[in-house]
């Protein structure tokens, strides 16, 4: 099967196109590429005000560590009931 090549005249001068439903193709892959695109720096300024939300509750985390450390001591808690252990340092003996 031969495909046409559509020819137009343009000021004394020929211009080869392609036939329309090729250039139709190329537009909708273009429209896609472009959205998806869009898409993409959505999707990447979510990630950043997630990574950040992440990195607050991490210090507010450590943060309330620190005060049951200074109330508690070194403790194991378990998330379950908020029962916890004291964590027991280990004495080097010296001979």
């Amino acid at each position: 099967m031969s495909k046409a090549v559509k020819t137009l005249e343009v000021v004394g001068k020929e211009v080869k196109a392609i036939t329309s439903e090729q250039l139709k193709s190329i537009q909708d892959h273009q429209s896609k590429l472009s959205a998806l695109l869009m898409d993409i720096g959505f999707l990447e300024a979510k990630k950043m005000e997630v990574l950040q939300t992440h990195g607050q509750t991490l210090m507010d985390m450590n943060k309330t560590k620190a005060e049951l450390e200074e109330e508690y001591g070194a403790i194991n808690i378990d998330l379950k009931d908020g029962s916890y252990t004291i964590i027991e340092k280990e004495v080097e003996k010296v001979d």
